[in-house]
């Protein structure tokens, strides 16, 4: 790390817990002295190293060796010809995050880089604003290193995320109100106790976690960058930084110049930033969430303006996708490929699904799908909508009356 740097004025600021320009109140992000990394980062040096996300340290922004996550990424890329049959395209990848260490999802990945820079800096108590899984990531990494944790939720998320928090001794605080009201609550909260947030003054380093997912999709491709990257959309950090992680890779000569496409999944209840891309537009319109996918329910989307540019210069698209579609997705995925993904998942291979129908994504071509959550947490999404187990007797007779009928109504099918 050399700096904090404004991502709109380009001021640099010291390496502390700040996030914002004092100048023009731009976002703050993590520069890289990458003369220094060239010298000693390479493709040996990475294979050489324990098969986590922390094989690329020097890109991610600690100080010293990580103390929290040590286990964290490398997670499985699976190669879905099923599902690549299905959807209508010659090659497809799930970049299968629901199996990430410990909480199942994405955001382990940014809070142990959050938190291993938080105790370099002496934070002894660390909190979040969440949609859920960045609750259940805090609580568990924070249970694991020792910090005291606060969670700070919407009062209205699935019971499963809820529980997944408490289990780990959290304070687990429920708002009533949507996430956006969340975050406000939080930056006053952080001001004043001065505790390390992980996506409010900490979001600098929290944010670069994201990165490893790219690193990651890079390397298991065999050191190539996918022709196109298909990406939920929340905040909008996600897709930024797997575009960073892209363009590092290349600066560093670990992945050739190519041309490639990123493209951001939404749903419909939530969709500021699909909305603004199909319009043309380079800003968003906040909106109020009304959808099943909780995980991606942010109105009022920090990175969306620049998720948008990411958008335009690498030529991707975005879509969106209702709750029945998602649905659908999430069952297509999980009878295809076997992967279980909770409702933000079912948004990327929903929109993947439109993107390949509508020729933004040729079917000629190779794309990767990132699955960010596992789908035991939103059993509420899909209960009821999957079918229903048949009951029958402990009887060899009435279980072949089963199969019978079962062959009569495919016949008639």
């Amino acid at each position: 790390m050399k700096a904090l740097k404004c991502r709109e004025c380009g001021r640099e600021y010291p390496l502390t817990a700040n996030h914002v320009c004092e100048f023009d109140f731009g976002p703050l992000e993590v520069v890289y002295d990458y003369d220094r990394i060239r010298k000693s980062f390479n493709r040996q040096a990475i294979l050489a190293r324990p098969q986590t996300m922390w094989r690329y340290r020097e890109l991610l922004p600690v100080a010293h060796e990580p103390t929290v996550g040590f286990q964290v990424g490398f997670t499985p890329l699976v190669k879905a010809d099923r599902l690549a049959r299905a959807l209508g395209i010659r090659e497809l990848w799930i970049k299968n995050d629901t199996v990430n260490y410990p909480t199942l999802s994405f955001k382990d990945r940014v809070v142990s880089v959050a938190l291993s820079r938080a105790k370099e800096l002496g934070f002894t108590t660390v909190a979040c604003a969440s949609t859920g899984n960045l609750a259940n990531s805090v609580a568990a990494n924070a249970a694991a290193a020792g910090l005291k944790a606060y969670v700070f939720i919407p009062a209205d998320l699935e019971p499963g995320k809820i529980v997944n928090s408490l289990i780990y001794g959290a304070q687990v605080v429920g708002i009533k109100g949507h996430y956006d009201e969340v975050n406000r609550l939080c930056a006053e909260i952080a001001g004043k106790y001065g505790w390390a947030f992980v996506n409010v003054n900490m979001r600098p380093y929290y944010a670069e976690g994201s990165k490893s997912m790219g690193f990651e999709i890079v390397e298991q491709l065999g050191w190539r960058i996918p022709k196109h990257t298909v990406v939920c959309m929340a905040s909008g950090s996600l897709l930024t930084k797997i575009h960073k992680s892209y363009q590092e890779f290349i600066k560093l000569g670990l992945a050739g110049e190519t041309d490639y496409h990123i493209h951001g999944a939404q749903a419909t209840g939530c969709s500021p930033i699909s909305t603004a891309q199909k319009a043309g537009l380079d800003f968003f319109k906040p909106v109020k969430p009304n959808t099943i996918a909780k995980s991606l329910a942010i109105g009022t989307p920090a990175d969306g303006f620049y998720a948008l540019k990411v958008l335009k210069e690498t030529g991707g698209s975005a879509d969106d996708v209702t709750d029945d579609e998602i649905r659908e997705a999430i069952k297509l995925l999980a009878e295809h490929e076997g992967i279980f993904a909770e409702t933000a998942g079912g948004v990327t291979v929903g929109v993947a699904r439109k993107l390949i129908a509508d020729g933004k994504i040729s079917a000629k071509d190779s794309a990767v799908l990132c699955v960010t959550g596992n789908g035991l947490k939103t059993l509420d999404a899909v209960n009821g909508h999957c079918g229903h187990p048949r009951e029958i007797k402990p009887s060899l007779r009435e279980f072949e009356a089963l199969l019978a009928a079962e062959d009569h109504s495919l016949l008639n099918a």
